[in-house]
């Protein structure tokens, strides 16, 4: 029996349905907001995998091409690995939802978003998060949801619930948001230097945008009444738990406390090793299992790092709550990058590489769903096994990496000028890591792109804000906010924060909580204490460098930007390409012609250069009687030879003007493609070119004759 409920998100629609698709999922639902339709369908084990000892959830999210009546590009005609849109959304959906899934359950679980049809305007991806909470609300499956979620765009300065991609294009926000009845649960986005004022408003806004959602799916699953399933939780047993405690005592406190990151995790893993051989020799190895040893000193550990930050007031690293760690950064590092830098904050430390390209560098890709359908700025991050000390699987880029380099990507877009002719492609290698190197990447990046010249509006640093917290019932009781986390404040506490921007206001940001959401007031502090970071960054990095290069490298692309009648166009490019395909042959250049009549020409060589502009400016120029020109032969017959003397301009040299004697045939004097000297002998009614080689080469001969007798006269002299 399927049932269905409707909620407003803003002024418009959306649609809920249980049990008409997928019937054999432990939780599936349909989800339309005007003629975009997701299915969501949601999957979990009836038993925890022999051995398992972490919660396997799987997120995965499609577009298909048939949804919007497409065929998918390449030979094969089907869709093949995800896209890196596909890849944002998983994570997407992902990250609000794996918090609410009971500790110490580990029966696998796969909630799977299928794009059944897409009207171009809707996006998909809030759906697939709205649907993802429903499923999971309707199964059998343990959560404790429901959440809702808006994407938040402003327009004229006024917020927009669920912008339509027409909408988008002129909001200077793009704030994807999850919450619950209460609190904020996830964010990420970017905008166009926000106020920080601004931004929690949006927040606010949003959180009244979800409400009806929440409502609404619990009226949903109130009416197909499907019971959650009782289950068995994977804990340490309390004996043991409490022996290792007694065992371990308090040495982990001086541990904890060790300067360096590496040093910290090597005391703690040998007090680690010590008790756990001691436990397996009093209670046994069949219930000692490496498993029970692992969250044992997990559980111990985060414990020991709470009470020091809650109950000392201290943080690992010796640092107060509010302090940065000590930043340093070069720039120019590389020679054949067009710009380069390294940033480190503290033990964590990138290198940014930038590439500037032309037209054709221009990221495309298929959009089923509407929106771009290219990219002029791409920032890529990379995140090997080495910048932590450990070793594993080397392939491409992961999930986490590729949601890192977009986060950076967002946060320092919108500073690149509107017009700037470049494509852009920033690397960001990370060579150390504890702790934010998203926000490294940003801060790297920025220093890279000023280093290659890139006039940037303004530049961007981003840091990352934790808590820690302690609950007194449903309430937080307790916090401690951690300006600028390392990797075990991240790991053991209860926040990631994550905030880019320049000293005018906010142009990325990311949250990702462990908790079940945090209220309002707290975030107002972390969004503050992350203005003042950032502030602190980008004084730091003005050390280095503050502003644009003004030369490029000598390795990157020159570029020239000239304006034709948009009427020229055909005449630059030629019948079949002809005409451009030539002078790029000839100059070696990369030419781009826009619609509007603007040409973009990008060359490594001033003398290509020169012969490309030059030829593009004459586009428009017009014969003049008398004056001499260079060009090329493009047609042979009887009576004589055309020439293109101008870009698109032919004029022709008659049989009689080809030599200063008879001619008897034009290919004894020239052939097709051949580069001659003519003069303008006219132009007649019909704009007909009158050109002469004879006339030309007589001209050249007095000149010469001329300068003969200038020097035969300074002999005499």
């Amino acid at each position: 029996m399927s049932h269905k409920i409707t909620a407003a998100i803003g002024d418009k629609q959306l649609i809920i349905e249980s049990g008409k698709l997928a019937k054999q999922a432990d939780g599936a639902v349909t989800v339309q907001m005007g003629e975009t339709i997701i299915l969501v369908a949601a999957v979990a084990a009836t038993k925890a995998k022999d051995g398992q000892d972490f919660f396997p959830l799987t997120v995965d999210y499609r577009e298909k091409a048939a949804s919007a009546g497409k065929f998918p590009g390449g030979y094969f005609k089907r869709e093949g690995r995800p896209t890196e849109k596909e890849i944002l959304t998983c994570r997407l959906t992902d990250r609000p939802i794996r918090p609410l899934f009971p500790k110490g359950w580990y029966n696998e679980v796969q909630v799977q978003t299928v794009v059944l049809s897409a009207d171009g305007e809707n996006d998909p991806d809030i759906l697939s998060i709205i649907g993802a909470s429903a499923a999971l609300m309707v199964s059998d499956i343990p959560w404790a949801g429901p959440l809702g979620a808006a994407r938040i765009g402003r327009v004229g300065g006024k917020f927009i619930a669920n912008p339509t991609h027409a909408e988008q294009a002129d909001s200077d926000l793009d704030l994807v948001y999850v919450g619950n009845e209460k609190d904020i649960v996830m964010y990420e986005g970017a905008a166009n230097e926000i106020s920080e004022v601004d931004f929690i408003a949006a927040l606010k806004f949003a959180q009244e945008v979800i409400q009806p959602q929440i409502v609404a799916q619990k009226e949903l699953a109130a009416k197909v009444g499907k019971k959650k399933r009782e289950i068995t939780l994977k804990i340490v047993p309390d004996e043991i738990l409490a022996d290792a405690k007694h065992l371990a005592g308090d040495r982990f406190v001086p541990a904890l406390l060790l300067p360096g990151k590496l040093n910290r995790e090597g005391a703690c893993n040998a007090i680690k090793n010590e008790v756990g051989e001691k436990l397996v020799a009093k209670f046994g190895a069949e219930k000692v299992t490496p498993f029970v040893i692992n969250d044992a000193f997990y559980y111990i550990q985060k414990e020991a790092v709470r009470k020091l930050i809650l109950e000392s007031g201290k943080r690992l690293d010796g640092r107060a709550f509010d302090t940065v760690r000590p930043i340093s950064s070069e720039v120019g590092i590389l020679p054949r990058s067009h710009g380069s830098a390294i940033f480190a904050r503290g033990e964590t430390q990138a290198v940014s590489l930038v590439t500037l390209g032309t037209g054709d560098d221009t990221q495309e890709f298929d959009s089923y769903t509407g929106g771009r359908t290219e990219k002029k700025f791409l920032l890529h991050y990379n995140f090997p096994n080495f910048s932590v000390g450990e070793t594993g699987r080397i392939s491409g880029p992961g999930r986490r990496e590729i949601g890192h380099g977009a986060l950076a990507e967002r946060s320092i877009e919108p500073m690149l000028p509107k017009d700037y002719p470049y494509a852009v492609r920033v690397v960001s290698e990370i060579m150390e890591s504890n702790g934010s190197t998203s926000m490294a990447s940003v801060c790297g990046g920025t220093l890279a792109l000023l280093d290659a010249g890139v006039p940037l509006i303004r530049p961007v640093a981003g840091i990352s804000v934790g808590i820690c917290t302690e609950y007194s019932g449903e309430n937080i009781s307790k916090y401690k906010l951690l300006t600028d986390i390392i990797g075990w404040e991240d790991a053991y506490c209860d926040m990631d924060c994550k905030i880019a921007g320049t000293d005018k206001g906010i142009t990325g940001f990311q949250l990702d909580l462990k908790l079940k959401g945090i209220p309002f007031a707290l975030m107002v502090e972390t969004v503050e204490k992350a203005r003042i970071a950032r502030l602190h960054i980008l004084a730091e990095m003005a050390k280095t460098i503050s502003t644009a290069r003004t030369e490029l490298s000598k390795y990157a692309p020159r570029i020239q930007v000239i304006k034709i009648n948009p009427e020229k166009i055909g005449a630059l490019i030629g019948p079949g390409g002809k005409n451009i395909k030539r002078l790029v042959e000839e100059s070696g250049c990369e030419i781009d012609i826009e619609d509007d009549g603007t040409v973009n020409v990008f060359s490594v060589s001033a003398e290509g250069m020169k012969i490309a502009v030059d030829a593009i400016t004459g586009l428009g120029a017009e014969a003049e009687i008398g004056k001499i020109y260079k060009g090329r032969v493009v047609t042979i017959k009887e009576f004589g030879a055309f020439v293109e003397f101008l870009p698109g301009k032919d004029g022709l040299v008659h049989i009689s003007e080809l030599a200063n004697f008879r001619v008897k045939r034009t290919e004894d004097i020239v052939k097709e493609g051949d580069e001659i000297t003519v003069k303008c002998l006219g132009v007649d009614e019909k704009g007909r070119v009158k050109l002469s080689r004879k006339a030309a080469m007589e001209d050249r001969d007095k000149e010469e004759a001329s300068h003969t007798g200038a020097r035969e006269v300074v002999k005499q002299d």
